[in-house]
């Protein structure tokens, strides 16, 4: 009897070696969602570059802050800033580009591919678009920093509503300032806005505007010396600079606008800054590092419009397909 024996020749199959996780080499990342940022990633996804974009924990930079946009091309009728932000935001994406709301804790820029780490993972990039924008300046009296969240804020938009029929300061004489100050009546009983010069630094039709609100009052010549409350703000030291005395005004809340300073520190070392923080660019927007750019309030510590910085945006986005075409 014959005995058949099938012999199997197939190999064994060995388990795969895990690989190490390598960084995809983006070609264009772009940090920052503001004007700037969003127009940069227009531009760069309709060239085809396919942008990465660092949002942040939240979308939109300081413009997502402000109640009312009245002077953007395009909309006679004026919008909210969240509304702007998010029809840019669309924008971008529909022609590509990549959000991710993911905050940038770390860059490399002497390594090329530049090295971008963020608090979930590395990232890697053949340029690299700056556009991180400028932080509120505080104060710097006493008070201040105790009170913040509990009477001090530097956005309308965000704790207005806490201070229905209540009496607030604003402090600041320029666009932000009336912009905000406008807003809170719509909450506050009174508003008044302090401003340490006399004569404001906001355009005229702002002016005009509020000069006209039976809420809003002026205290010019004069800056705030100290932030006084308990659990909350309750007043505020006020120091008349014309003849130097001191008065204490009883008040629920003091939202500030006094300027602003570049969020740079992140490329302190790396990227040629002036001395108070804005990135250096040429005419381009090209920083000192070759294939790095930045627009928007991070560099411009002039005109700090929602229009200008996309402007920026814009060149920026262009100089830097131009660069990785070459």
């Amino acid at each position: 009897m014959e005995t058949s024996i099938t012999l199997d020749l197939t190999m064994p199959r060995l388990a795969p070696e895990t690989a190490p996780e390598v960084p995809l080499v983006e070609r264009l990342a772009i940090i920052g969602t503001g004007p700037a940022g969003l127009t940069a990633a227009i531009y760069a996804a309709r060239a085809a570059l396919s942008p990465l974009v660092f949002a942040g924990p939240e979308l939109g930079g300081q413009i997502a802050l402000t109640t009312e946009v009245e002077n953007f091309p395009g909309f006679p009728e004026g919008l909210t800033g969240p509304e702007l932000s998010r029809r840019m935001q669309e924008q971008a994406q529909r022609f590509g580009a990549r959000l991710e709301l993911d905050t940038v804790t770390e860059a490399d820029l002497h390594q090329r591919p530049f090295v971008i780490k963020t608090a979930a993972r590395e990232h890697k990039a053949r340029a690299l678009i700056v556009a991180i924008g400028a932080s509120p300046r505080k104060l710097g009296v006493p008070g201040e920093r105790e009170f913040i969240g509990r009477g001090v804020s530097y956005c309308a938009t965000c704790d207005g509503f806490f201070f229905r029929g209540q009496e607030v300061l604003v402090v600041g004489g320029g666009d932000s300032a009336l912009q905000e100050g406008l807003f809170l009546t719509r909450f506050a009983s009174r508003v008044t806005i302090v401003h340490r010069r006399g004569q404001l630094r906001a355009n005229a039709t702002l002016v005009d505007r509020a000069r006209a609100n039976p809420r809003i009052e002026f205290t010019l010549n004069h800056t705030v010396t100290e932030i006084i409350g308990d659990n909350a703000v309750r007043a505020a030291r006020l120091k008349d600079l014309a003849t130097g005395q001191q008065r204490v005004v009883e008040i629920n809340g003091v939202f500030i606008y006094v300027g602003q300073y570049p969020n740079t520190s992140l490329f302190k070392g790396q990227l040629a800054m002036d001395e108070d923080g804005f990135i250096l660019v040429d005419d381009l927007m090209e920083t000192s590092v070759p294939g790095v750019f930045a627009a928007g309030e991070c560099h411009d510590r002039l005109f700090r419009q929602a229009v200008t910085s996309a402007g920026f945006g814009c060149m920026a986005a262009l100089a830097a397909e131009r660069f990785l075409a070459d």
